[in-house]
């Protein structure tokens, strides 16, 4: 592959923090960037130019490819049609493969399975009857999640007892769905892995990651025991994935430590709210060695700079405490920029490191 070079434009498809935090690495080394989304959002804020229009433009989009040197996209629910329009006149990296797996459930699910990974129960259900059948299969508790779409818990119905069928059908509206049966765990952790168009990959070590009602509270490294020990074949997991993908860039899966062994739960496409410790926290953050991947220069060193790497997620109000944090001893502060608070709503993270 042809190496881009600094002074060159990256388009983003999506304009959230992720791309926002892409851009900031993005200029650190030398590049622009060319947001491309249906709504401003942060990652204008550092952009170069702004592309907003829907993902079926055929002409913007066109236009947009154009403009950029390499696509790259900040999340995973961008329209298939949107990239095979722009495919054929820009490098886009991760490529299609990677969308047409994660953005369904059971497809990444056997995905992963297929390469010798271990995964919940699951079955796909498209209607009351089937989930019925299916939780006489799984059993209770499970959780009931649509196929595609949905994070942070959205999307989303546990069930205790095979009685709350119709009532979690409804909380999905009907839609196709998976059912999946309960693990039992210790941890959650994940992998980010940095791959390179010349199939070279990195790793950083696995954060322990604590969740708050469906949606990432905490990340830190290093890991306790439970997940160190499960780290190697994870790892090997998360690059046979990246293969298998043709993968160019940086890829999150995660997963809970079990007795018998690391269980995937479910994989991004993208640069990861668990790896935002590596601002940091590493000689190079993922969103560098995103960069740096998709535009083929050498991948950085994701060695830990620190004894100890905390993240935590500021989540509606606790945006508004940032006095605070900015007067913690080792504390690093990043707000989005979005201009309203909700309850559940990613509004910024603090990382605090222990030297």
């Amino acid at each position: 592959m042809t190496t881009i070079p600094p002074g060159a434009t990256i388009g983003i498809l999506g304009s959230g923090q992720l791309g926002r935090m892409l851009g900031v690495a993005a200029a650190q080394i030398g590049y622009r960037i060319h947001v491309f989304a249906p709504e401003s959002g942060p990652a204008n804020d550092i952009s170069s130019a702004f592309t907003r229009a829907g993902f079926h433009e055929a002409d913007e989009l066109a236009a947009f490819a154009r403009a950029c040197d390499v696509v790259t996209y900040e999340f995973e629910n961008v329209p298939l049609a949107a990239l095979s329009a722009i495919a054929d006149k820009v490098p886009v990296r991760p490529g299609l493969k990677a969308l047409e797996v994660a953005q369904v459930r059971h497809v990444e699910k056997a995905f992963v399975r297929d390469l010798g990974g271990r995964t919940a129960p699951f079955a796909t259900v498209d209607s009351l009857d089937e989930l019925v059948a299916a939780l006489e299969i799984i059993g209770t508790p499970a959780i009931l999640k649509t196929v595609s779409l949905g994070y942070d818990g959205k999307g989303q119905a546990r069930i205790d007892d095979p009685a709350q069928a119709a009532e979690a059908w409804e909380a999905v509206k009907g839609q196709p769905s998976i059912l999946e049966g309960f693990v039992t765990f210790s941890h959650e952790f994940s992998i980010i892995l940095a791959r390179a168009p010349d199939g070279s990959t990195t790793s950083y070590p696995p954060p322990w990651n604590q969740h708050r009602s469906g949606i990432l509270h905490l990340s830190s490294i290093p890991a306790p025991a439970e997940i160190a020990s499960q780290w190697t074949e994870a790892a090997a997991l998360a690059g046979r994935v990246a293969e298998a993908l043709d993968y160019v860039g940086v890829i999150a899966l995660e997963f809970f430590a079990t007795a018998d062994g690391p269980v995937f739960n479910e994989m991004a496409p993208r640069v990861h709210n668990s790896g935002h410790w590596t601002i940091e926290g590493a000689e190079t953050s993922q969103f560098e060695n995103h960069i740096r991947a998709i535009c083929g220069l050498p991948l950085g060193s994701t060695a830990p700079t620190a004894l100890r790497v905390e993240m935590e997620n500021l989540i509606g109000d606790d945006a508004t405490r940032w006095a605070d944090y900015l007067a913690e001893p080792g504390a690093h502060l990043h707000l989005y920029g979005k201009h309203e608070i909700r309850p559940g709503r990613k509004m910024g993270h603090v990382t605090r490191l222990e030297r």
